[in-house]
């Protein structure tokens, strides 16, 4: 693929999702083509120069229909300003206005499509319909692929599965040193004589926190130290609660909260089973991906993509949503796996992951997408959507 100018849209670049647009930017730009993101900002902005992409500051997380058709007007104009080829949606509250200004400029639109289950209230319904509307939806997982067309009748016209991908180079366990595990493991004051169980995600009550502290209330008997990696939510006061719901739960010492770490491929070596607690369903989980991409076992609920996800790995327990019994049981078995298999499987189940998630693959995915809309292109009027048809 040479020259296109491809217009990725999203409400923010401050989550560690948010950095897949970053991958698919550099590859863009890699192949000859223009990169270029919208989005209302975040920290990652400082990261753009090193993928050859170009920022757009544009509020994109309103839910008012004024805003958002203010957005749309703002992304027509940056499509015509830099001829942009291809528009590219991501995130719920960046569908609506990308959709909006990709048809005034009869421009293709590409939608990523990773919602895991179907949208909650009037709000949510009608920002997943418009996901459901690009000229190609991309589903990060199968099981994505099977929501969108089971929901939002998607077909296999306009429907592409490219896998989410992971940094295969940083998630790799040989290249994981022992100074980085050593500085890690003092910075948190890790005890050395204790298994660790890793919980990573932001401290939101959809991560499943009051659920892991349900369940080793159950084990408390058994030696382990449980760790929490992730940056605060949108409620201050939420680890507090989850702090106190611990020590109600005579988990005292045991159970241990840590913010945002910027180095986790080291903190998932320290790791001796990685959790994924979440109750609701998850079209990718980022956590699965990239703790079996560093050899680690798994437990999580069984829900969403996490079937497909952990097929075929011997080191992984899938759980019932909201059984807590269930859940100490899995980890009490991930607890007790011999030293001697699990160092033979963590070798197969690193090695599966990191073919199955590699970036290039995902990368190569999305320009194969973008490469059939350039060959095939479809004009399409401008749309019919007015303040009237947006649920108030």
């Amino acid at each position: 693929m040479s020259g296109p100018v491809v217009l990725q849209v999203m409400p923010t670049l401050a989550h560690a999702s948010d950095r897949i647009a970053l991958d698919i930017a550099g590859a863009v730009h890699h192949e000859g083509g223009t990169a270029l993101i919208a989005s209302s900002g975040g920290p990652f902005v400082a990261e753009l120069p090193r993928s050859g992409a170009r920022h757009h500051r544009i509020t994109l997380d309103r839910r008012n229909p004024l805003g958002m058709l203010a957005s749309a007007s703002k992304l027509v104009r940056l499509i015509r300003s830099d001829s942009v080829d291809i528009v590219h949606a991501r995130g719920l509250h960046a569908a609506w206005p990308a959709y909006l200004a990709a048809r005034r400029t009869a421009k293709p639109f590409v939608t990523t499509f990773d919602l895991g289950g179907p949208a909650d209230g009037a709000f949510d319904r009608f920002y997943a319909a418009a996901l459901a509307r690009g000229d190609r939806v991309i589903a990060v997982s199968e099981f994505a692929a099977r929501l969108a067309y089971e929901q939002h009748k998607v077909d296999d016209r306009r429907l592409r599965l490219v896998r989410r991908g992971i940094d295969t180079e940083t998630f790799d366990p040989s290249h994981v040193t022992a100074p980085r595990m050593i500085r890690l493991a003092r910075l948190w004051g890790l005890p050395d004589d204790l298994p660790v169980l890793m919980l990573p995600g932001r401290l939101m009550p959809h991560n499943g926190h009051a659920l892991l502290i349900d369940a080793l209330a159950r084990i408390k008997n058994r030696a382990f130290h449980c760790l929490v990696v992730g940056a605060e939510g949108d409620d201050p006061g939420y680890s507090g609660e989850i702090e106190e719901r611990a020590r109600a739960a005579g988990l005292n010492g045991r159970f241990h909260i840590v913010p945002e770490c910027r180095d986790m491929a080291a903190a998932y070596m320290l790791a001796d089973v990685v959790l994924s607690a979440a109750p609701a369903p998850e079209a990718f989980s980022l956590v699965l991906a990239e703790a079996q991409a560093m050899g680690r076992p798994v437990v999580s609920i069984d829900r969403g993509s996490a079937r497909e996800q952990v097929a075929g790995n011997e080191m992984a327990w899938l759980v019932p949503p909201e059984d807590p019994a269930a859940l100490a049981s899995a980890i009490g078995r991930a607890l007790d796996l011999d030293p001697d298999l699990r160092a033979r499987l963590a070798a197969e189940t690193a090695q599966r992951a990191q073919a199955r998630y590699a970036r290039t693959t995902m990368c190569a995915g999305t320009l194969a997408v973008y490469r059939e809309l350039m060959e095939r292109p479809s004009p399409h009027p401008a749309p019919a959507l007015t303040e009237a048809s947006i649920p108030s």
